[in-house]
């Protein structure tokens, strides 16, 4: 089955943000500021992946979903596919991801804000499966990115957003785009924590960090989306190199659970170097398929 896949880009994602989020916000003031943001009153601001300020929504009430968010995006995407044998997948910002990523001025609790995240993005998820999607992501770097506060409520607010899913989940946590992030560590500082989540795979990156993969056998059941471009390299992989990155996860999760895919952030690459990839891991996928000596 071919699958084509919707992301939305990264500044899009504060887009998802500002748009669940049913409070004044006014670019982020905290509560006790004027109705504008100046040089003299900044917008609320929080630190990046990068650690760099970014600024922020501020919630000053209960977060509510306006309207569907993506479906208008779905159906773009249905409309330039066939219903079989294609299938279409779209991502969504995760709940624990959007709620590191705020300024709460209402909850007074971070598992509050999450689980009042969760209940929108819970929405979102329904609509797009009634929309006609055969796969929705959770998109959620922030697990990696701050792994105490993701131990203590992370999968609680994932099951609350995916408890009426009505078809095909993944998780997707990343150590950042490649051409933002380039140092990685060698191991995730949250993924076997997963295990006891609703969504059905798991999406990770393993090239450019040469991930431990034995990590992958803590999920058993879970189908992983296993990221094997090094998208911090602008050389354009052999089917050769793809292959002995999966063979490092098959130890660990049978051939039938691994979905390939790419690291994080491919839209950073040139079209050519990335449709170069593309093409590498498809023939590596073929050959996968197809067992020894095809």
């Amino acid at each position: 089955m071919t699958l084509i896949r919707f992301d939305r880009q990264q500044n899009c994602l504060r887009c998802v943000v500002f748009a669940f989020l049913l409070v004044t916000l006014g670019c982020g003031k905290s509560k006790d500021s004027s109705s504008s943001a100046t040089p003299e009153n900044p917008p609320v601001s929080l630190a990046s992946l990068k650690a760099d300020p970014n600024p922020v929504p501020l919630g000053t009430g209960p977060i509510r979903r306006r309207h569907p968010v993506e479906v208008e995006d779905l159906n773009f995407l249905r409309a330039h596919t066939s219903r079989s044998p294609v299938a279409v997948k779209i991502t969504v910002p995760g709940p624990f991801t959007m709620s590191q990523q705020a300024q709460d001025d209402y909850y007074g609790n971070p598992e509050s804000l999450a689980l009042g995240y969760a209940e929108a993005v819970g929405e979102e998820v329904r609509d797009l499966f009634a929309a006609g999607a055969d796969i929705v992501q959770l998109d959620e770097p922030y697990l990696q990115a701050r792994p105490e506060p993701a131990r203590q409520f992370g999968v609680k607010v994932i099951n609350r957003a995916l408890e009426e899913a009505a078809g095909t989940t993944a998780v997707h946590l990343c150590f950042g785009y490649a051409a933002i992030i380039h140092e990685r560590p060698a191991g995730y500082s949250f993924l076997p924590e997963l295990a006891a989540c609703r969504a059905d795979q798991i999406s990770i990156e393993t090239a450019q960090s040469g991930l431990d993969c034995s990590v992958l056998a803590t999920l058993d059941g879970k189908t992983i989306i296993l990221g094997v471009l090094d998208l911090n390299d602008m050389t354009v992989e052999s089917p050769e190199t793809v292959l002995a990155r999966v063979e490092r996860a098959l130890p660990h999760v049978p051939a039938e659970r691994i979905v390939l895919a790419p690291d994080c952030g491919m839209k950073y690459l040139p079209r050519d170097v990335a449709f170069g990839k593309l093409t590498t891991m498809t023939e590596a996928a073929a050959r996968l398929r197809g067992g020894p000596g095809s």
